[in-house]
């Protein structure tokens, strides 16, 4: 088991993505954010939906409060740190439903090409037609605005290139020798699907769902700025900065706070994504 596990952190993906610094530094960034998110709000005085009126206002490093206070005197380092749970939670969650349900119908359409692949893949492209902001307010405007419908809302919104991308690595996969031996030797087609051609798809899959991730903590601030998202008292990225527009000139911290950090979890994300695809990628050994 040791000998496996060495040869597993030796291998030349996990060495071409050590050598990509700007992966690294978005690693150690997102894992610094989720460990301040998780244990932030245990480590500070006051909780997320404390009020303390004639402290409103302060700055940041007045008193106790770490990052300052809001308009009604709440530790804006508590909502900052419970904000990032939800907007993290809700860009996962949705990554993963969006990955499942574009995997699913990117490998059906592949596989079997034809009639069930050409509407499935039809169907891919109209959707992709609508644009992705549209398509969420509209549908964010019909649902209850929570947690969780936000999150299958974004999933809904997100499947189509993960489904573009599985269908062409399938259709270029299903006449190898290793798929024409499977099914010589009698294996349904559930078999060979999940068990000889999704496995060498995990690749682009995984590049593809890090990079969904960033996305969707952008989309979820984007919603949630506009109203449409999660609501107040929950704090969310997004509604954070819809709550401190009126204060740009007076407290701007209440928006540079929020938007530091979603540009440093969108941007970490990013570069992990693109490690990834370069680590994933043989033809970079011959760079």
């Amino acid at each position: 088991m040791a000998a496996k596990e060495r040869r597993w952190i030796t291998s030349r993906p996990v060495r071409r993505f050590v050598r990509h610094r700007l992966a690294i530094a978005g690693l150690v960034m997102i894992s610094a954010i989720a460990l301040l998110c998780v244990v932030g709000p245990w480590m500070l005085p006051h909780g997320m939906l404390d009020i303390h009126i004639r402290d409103r206002f302060s700055p940041p490093g007045s008193e106790t409060y770490l990052l300052g206070t809001d308009a009604m005197g709440r530790d804006l380092a508590a909502r900052l740190f419970m904000a990032g749970r939800v907007s993290l939670m809700v860009g996962i969650a949705a990554m993963v439903l969006s990955t499942f349900l574009g995997a699913v119908i990117g490998l059906v359409a592949g596989y079997f090409g034809k009639v069930i692949g050409t509407v499935l893949m039809r169907f891919t492209d109209a959707v992709l037609c609508f644009p992705q902001i549209f398509l969420l307010l509209v549908l964010a405007a019909f649902l209850e605005p929570n947690a969780l419908m936000i999150t299958i809302i974004i999933a809904l919104t997100s499947w189509m290139e993960i489904a573009r991308i599985v269908s062409a690595e399938i259709r270029s996969l299903r006449e190898r020798d290793f798929v024409t031996a499977a099914r010589v030797s009698g294996a349904s087609h559930t078999w060979i699907m999940f068990r000889e051609l999704l496995p060498n798809t995990i690749g682009p899959i995984i590049v593809a769902a890090t990079l969904t991730v960033a996305r969707a903590i952008l989309i979820e601030a984007y919603v949630s700025f506009l109203g449409y998202g999660i609501q107040p008292p929950l704090p969310s990225w997004g509604n954070m900065l819809n709550n401190a527009q009126q204060f740009l000139d007076t407290a701007p911290w209440l928006a540079i706070v929020p938007g530091v950090a979603i540009t440093l979890a969108v941007t970490s994300f990013n570069f992990i994504g693109d490690g990834l695809r370069d680590a994933l990628d043989a033809r970079s050994d011959l760079q």
